[in-house]
């Protein structure tokens, strides 16, 4: 019945209504995978970066990205859609999907659907919805952009076998980090509910891989892999609890990202924290900076944090924190250091690394290099040395280097030996070669010095 009336709305007050609802939902990024068309549809999947949402003033930001319908027959406390809340509903039908995406494909608004649900009438009777949908738009309307659907826990497990040979991704809300936190602000969702699912999803893939080695024209399951979201701030977990929950998902589910989604008092609740500040996005901040280490820096999360140390530093990210109370591996020669070390240092990324080690080897690196290279030398110096001298005389020690980083090291007296800790230029006479060296001559040759 609430179906069949929030069929009276208008298409336009629909998109209104279910983009607006789907704000919440952050577990959208760009799509990871690489398929090009077949020649005879309209669209194709590209990995490069993809923003993803639609904004109600009209702006083209690439995904459109909707609920199917905002009705809801949970009562999670968190959320803005639960059955409890007097809000403005909706629910679009399968032609309606289409029609968007299609009619937004074609004004160049967008590059593919980002489609997630609340829970009408059951978990499986709104993924037969989606599924209709999904499958008219791949095979009526012959569209093979990129979609991301949310499936939902509880669904018969055939719709999402059916539903992953159709879509690029999909990802399942693990809702909050842990049962506990669950079981109190969503006592009708489940643990096992949510990770039966994952698990099907990540044995689809893996059986996937081995068809396509065997069978050529074999349709690709889930493509672009699954992901999750969970909710920060809203139950009482640490960072470190956190961490080690997504580690776990890492390991043990295959899953291509964890997305962390800052709570938002959006009900009235007593089971519910009240946050002054608004939303904890800092912390989001620290978890999505870790959560990067995790997954390309080789750092483990007890490594990160421990029972003793369970959030992260407010004021450093956390591989600056980490260093800070590491100082004993440090500082790291450029010109020697393994790879999985020169990972580890403050201002150098993955793609610094990666070029650190290709060019040492036509000769010694310097400051200079290092600086074209990419690495970030106002944090790097600190932790470094070119030829197994520093940038400047400085001190490996974790006060001081911390007043250096937070902008402090003006407020900083003189040593009992007289040396200043004031940072010089790079062009100030620390023992660099004056005469520009092979390196530098093929970076003027090709208009890069």
């Amino acid at each position: 019945m609430q179906y069949l009336r929030s069929q009276e709305k208008t298409l336009m007050e629909k998109l209104e209504i279910l983009t607006d609802a789907a704000k919440y939902d952050v577990a959208c990024t760009s799509s990871g995978v690489d398929r090009k068309g077949s020649g005879n549809g309209m669209g194709n999947a590209i990995k490069a970066g993809i923003c993803h949402s639609f904004s109600a003033d009209g702006r083209c930001i690439s995904l459109l990205k909707i609920l199917f319908t905002n009705e809801c027959i949970y009562d999670c406390k968190y959320c803005i859609n639960r059955v409890s809340n007097d809000v403005p509903r909706a629910a679009f039908t399968p032609d309606e999907i289409c029609e968007l995406t299609i009619g937004f494909y074609r004004r160049n608004y967008i590059e593919g659907l980002f489609l997630s649900s609340g829970i009408l009438v059951s978990p499986t009777y709104t993924m037969e919805l989606i599924y209709q949908a999904i499958y008219k738009l791949r095979t009526f309307y012959r569209f093979e952009g990129y979609i991301h659907v949310k499936a939902i826990p509880g669904a018969d497990p055939k719709i999402i076998e059916q539903l992953g040979l159709l879509v690029d991704r999909m990802s399942i809300n693990l809702e909050l980090p842990t049962a506990e936190g669950l079981k109190k602000l969503a006592p009708n969702k489940h643990r096992k509910n949510i990770l039966t699912p994952m698990r099907q999803i990540q044995n689809g893939i893996k059986e996937n891989k081995n068809d396509l080695v065997l069978y050529r024209n074999a349709p690709k399951f889930v493509a672009a892999g699954q992901s999750t979201q969970m909710i920060i701030g809203a139950t009482g977990e640490t960072d470190y609890q956190i961490m080690n929950v997504s580690e776990q998902l890492y390991k043990k589910f295959d899953l291509k990202r964890v997305f962390y989604s800052a709570f938002v008092h959006v009900n009235d609740d007593k089971e519910l924290p009240a946050i002054p500040g608004g939303p904890p996005l800092l912390r989001e901040h620290r978890l999505y900076q870790a959560d990067w280490l995790l997954r390309f820096y080789g750092f483990e999360a007890g490594e990160l944090l421990s029972e003793d140390k369970p959030n992260f530093n407010v004021h450093f990210d956390p591989k600056c924190d980490w260093a800070l109370r590491h100082l004993e591996y440090f500082p790291v020669e450029m010109n020697r250091a393994p790879y999985e070390m020169i990972l580890r240092v403050p201002g150098i990324g993955v793609k610094s690394a990666k070029r650190i080690v290709n060019a040492r080897r036509n000769g010694n690196l310097t400051f200079e290099h290092l600086k074209k290279i990419g690495v970030v030398l106002k944090r790097a110096l600190y932790f470094i040395t070119c030829n197994g001298r520093m940038m400047y005389r400085t001190k490996i020690e974790e006060d001081y280097i911390s007043r250096q980083l937070l902008g402090l090291h003006e407020k900083l007296p003189f040593s009992q030996d007289g040396m200043t800790f004031t940072q010089i230029s790079l062009f100030d006479d620390v023992r660099f070669n004056p005469k520009p060296d092979i390196v530098d001559g093929n970076l003027a040759l090709y208009g890069q010095f």
